[in-house]
């Protein structure tokens, strides 16, 4: 039986705090093959140090001892200084005979096993170390000849009145151990092995790029950047997920250099800031050999199978396998969705259940007898504390108190939680729910959003830690009672169970890119309705892992208006992390439609403006969208490099002109970008550009005070980022806002759901509108995130799919299992 005999939580006030201590006794066991199993736990226990096997000499078997992990061996019987004594200078010969006097425990059977292995035939010696005090040495090597036998005869002793020597070793070795222990928790220079690229002219298919290259396993590669065995957990080859005791480990490691890629309003295409952030890690880690750390969101199902496609980068700059990361990874999509489609069943239950059963009843079954003992849960206690009750005594509550207790009073016109499905699907977004014979008559409309659009994956963006997230989960409301109190997900009882969904989920996945360079991917929010952006958790690891003068290259969804205002305004507020740059990434073709170009369609061939060169629309788009974009940047502090990400149709003076004329608008640089055909490479001077930028001073700061009233902070984003002349708010929104400051939510920042192709709330307003006012529809609360959440005009967080999807291009080899459409 394993058996803890110290842990922190046994710590008494003033005593200094120990590691866990185990002691492994057994009783009788008729096979070591339990001693082996609890051996192996003790080897995966990362609070494990050290392993002592105080076994009886019967069960210390070859078997057990080769079972122990050297670094947690106690004993010494993996000690460097006996594979010594049982190598050149000691019993090597095949046929010698051998005499072991003195030794003891774990100790004599591993100089067994060695010895035997080397074809040494051992004896035990009869002798006892008590009549060999007047030996000096603790380690003698014997050779007499017994009769045509050579015998060699090993004392393992002490010298009179001093410990026996299997203590001295064992003492040696816990110092050993220890020294080794700390050496492995301090901070690990980086050793990585880069992957050659090869570039091909013309460039081929993405997914022929990536199944091109092998990438190293994920555990080769978490040893390179510094990782313990410990801290991963591998998902199959390519993938795994790191544990999040790596930023306790790694506490006073200073952290590297955080970089923001965001983009000007993009064209329905895309521009690229994936490609540009995989380019830019590549270019600085395989190139300017600097470590660095690309953080990605995961791609959502919606767009995969939707409009955009995979999300894994573009190229000669991607994340590999490309299949893998655009397909599921590592779960956490549907974690999300489980856990907030539980959050809804639990809401229409409770529902049902309050409006068809008496209090009396409703106590009974929430507050059951089991084996005659009636108690609250912890989570009712919970919710008894917020009503104001001390009482953890069921047969305590009166008539009064049992009603506050079990009746929430949802009101139904006010619950704000709706169900969500990883799929783009315009049919759900408003449905009516409890039509069966079964719900009684209590049927409501209610709707879908689109998975990443739940409050839940925002809060594992944000969340910096599994207790930060718990509490985070427990507080989201779900809607408001008759008498106007808030919901929450700790009232309904369901947030430790929601913190079990998602207990896997919070920890970042470990990936590649195609030149053998750390990625992390980890959540997945749309700028456009939710703030757009990787985890905390994800960018506070990687900027560890770095190191003080590595990298973290990080990237907010769609434009600057949104995703970078966004990662600013809430994520820094969240964690307290700062930029030193940010990588503004632009194309001609987006330029040109900013500049007075005709609309750009998915699935419908570019019109000759995009193909031929047209100085007169690039300079048009130069001076509207991209001089905003950059302006909203300063707006914060930050300096701003511009990554012009080219494609194959632009022109020469077209990419000069895009360059000068950035560098007029305010950007500290403007370099052009061939990672797409090129790699890393072809990043070399936009890796540099970004050194350069990321030493020079930083003044950040924030848009808007917390303190504001919330209509003055949309005011504030509206006009000074939008470009809008003012708001304007429909009767729901204005009640909707009332009621948030009522309850106590008016000092959360903004989260604007807004269109992603324009700067104002109509997607066919290009370049850089004014003159607009900036309808406000309704107003969401997402208090376990923290922020609030204003929807503008008619913009939807359940997507639609399109005539043509990516899908009826999508299909499996079943035979080979290879996957074919998917870029």
């Amino acid at each position: 039986s394993l058996q803890k005999a110290h842990t922190e939580d046994e710590v008494q006030e003033n005593e200094t705090p120990r590691s866990p201590r185990f002691e492994l006794s057994v009783g009788s066991l008729s096979y070591s093959s339990k001693i082996v199993d609890e051996l192996s736990k003790l080897n995966e226990d990362p609070r494990v140090r050290g392993v002592y096997l105080h076994l009886a000499p019967a069960l210390l078997t070859g078997r057990v001892i080769s079972t122990l992990a050297p670094e947690k061996d106690v004993d010494g019987v993996f000690c460097p200084g006996i594979e010594h004594l049982c190598g050149p200078t000691g019993v090597s010969s095949e046929g010698q005979t051998v005499v072991l006097v003195g030794a003891d425990g774990a100790v004599k059977v591993a100089l067994r096993c060695l010895m035997e292995r080397r074809g040494v035939v051992t004896l035990n010696g009869h002798k006892s170390s008590e009549s060999l005090q007047e030996q000096v040495c603790v380690c003698v090597w014997l050779s007499p000849c017994v009769g045509d036998t050579a015998v060699g005869v090993w004392l393992v002793v002490g010298v009179m009145g001093q410990p026996n020597m299997c203590v001295l070793v064992s003492l040696q070795n816990v110092v050993l151990g220890s020294c080794r222990w700390l050496r492995e928790q301090q901070y690990q220079d980086w050793s990585l092995r880069l992957l050659k690229l090869q570039p091909l002219n013309p460039v081929p298919s993405d997914i022929q790029i990536s199944r091109a290259q092998t990438p190293k396993s994920v555990q080769q590669l978490a040893q390179e950047i510094g990782l313990l065995p410990g801290e991963l957990e591998p998902y199959g080859r390519n993938k795994a997920k790191v544990r999040l005791s790596l930023l306790e480990r790694l506490q006073a490691q200073p952290d590297g250099n955080l970089v923001l890629v965001a983009g000007i309003t993009p064209t329905p295409l895309g521009e690229g800031k994936s490609t540009v952030t995989i380019g830019l890690v590549q270019a600085l880690s395989a190139h300017l050999k600097l470590n660095s750390f690309a953080c990605l969101r995961q791609p959502s199902q919606g767009p995969t199978f939707g409009v955009k496609g995979g999300a894994a980068g573009g190229g000669y700059a991607q994340v590999i396998p490309m299949e893998e990361f655009n397909l599921h990874l590592t779960g956490d999509i549907h974690a999300i969705t489980a856990a907030n489609n539980l959050v809804a069943a639990a809401i229409d239950a409770r529902m049902l259940h309050e409006a068809t059963q008496s209090d009396k009843a409703l106590f009974n079954r929430l507050v059951p007898s089991v084996n005659g003992v009636r108690k609250f849960s912890p989570i009712q206690i919970s919710r008894l504390r917020r009503l104001g009750l001390s009482t953890t005594e069921p047969a305590s509550l009166t008539a009064e108190e049992v009603r506050a207790f079990v009746r929430l009073d949802l009101d139904p016109s006010k619950l704000t939680w709706q169900r969500v499905v990883d799929t783009n699907d315009r049919f759900l977004r408003k449905i009516t729910v409890g039509q069966a014979s079964t719900e009684k008559g209590h049927s409501r409309e209610t709707g879908f959003d689109i998975a990443v659009a739940s409050e839940i994956m925002a809060i594992l963006a944000l969340a910096d830690g599994l207790g930060d997230m718990r509490v985070r989960l427990a507080r989201m409301v779900v809607g408001t009672s008759r008498s106007g109190q808030p919901i929450t997900a700790e009232d309904l009882g369901v947030s430790g169970a929601l913190a079990v969904l998602m207990k896997d989920a919070i920890k970042p996945t470990l990936m590649q890119t195609l030149e053998g360079t750390p990625v992390f991917v980890h959540a997945g929010p749309f700028a456009n309705i939710a703030h757009g952006n990787s985890s905390v958790l994800a960018d506070k690891l990687a900027l560890k892992l770095v190191g003080r003068d590595g990298f973290v290259v990080t990237e907010a969804g769609f434009g600057a208006d949104i995703g970078m205002e966004k990662f600013f305004s809430i994520k820094c507020r969240a964690s307290g992390l700062r930029p030193s740059a940010v990588v503004l990434v632009a194309t001609v073709r987006a330029l040109k439609m900013h500049g007075g170009g005709p609309n750009v369609s998915a699935g419908s061939p570019l019109p000759r403006e995009y193909i031929d060169e047209n100085l007169s629309l690039v300079t048009g788009g130069c001076h509207s969208n991209l001089r905003k974009q950059i302006e909203i940047a300063h707006l914060f502090g930050v300096p701003v490099v511009v990554a012009l990400n080219v494609f194959k149709t632009d022109t020469a003076a077209e990419i000069a002109l895009v360059c000068r004329l950035a560098l007029e608008c305010g950007a500290r640089a403007a370099v052009p970008c061939h990672h797409w055909a090129l790699g890393g490479r072809g990043s070399v001077e936009l890796a540099r550009a970004v050194k350069e930028a990321s030493a020079a001073p930083s003044h950040f700061q924030f848009l808007y005070e917390t303190e504001m009233p919330i209509v003055e902070k949309i005011r504030t984003i509206a006009q000074k980022v939008y470009g809008a002349d003012d708001i304007a708010l429909s009767p729901q929104a204005e009640a909707e806002i009332q009621t948030y400051e009522q309850q106590g939510y008016r000092s959360l920042p903004i989260c604007m759901a807004k269109t992603h192709l324009s700067l104002s709330h109509m997607p066919d307003k290009k370049g850089a509108p004014t003159g607009f006012t900036l309808p406000i529809r309704t107003v969401r609360a997402s208090i376990g995130a923290g922020f609030i959440y204003p929807l503008v005009g008619t913009m939807s967080t359940m997507p639609g799919l399109p005539t043509r999807p990516c899908f009826y291009d999508i299909d499996l080899d079943p035979v080979t299992e290879e996957i074919t459409g998917l870029f």
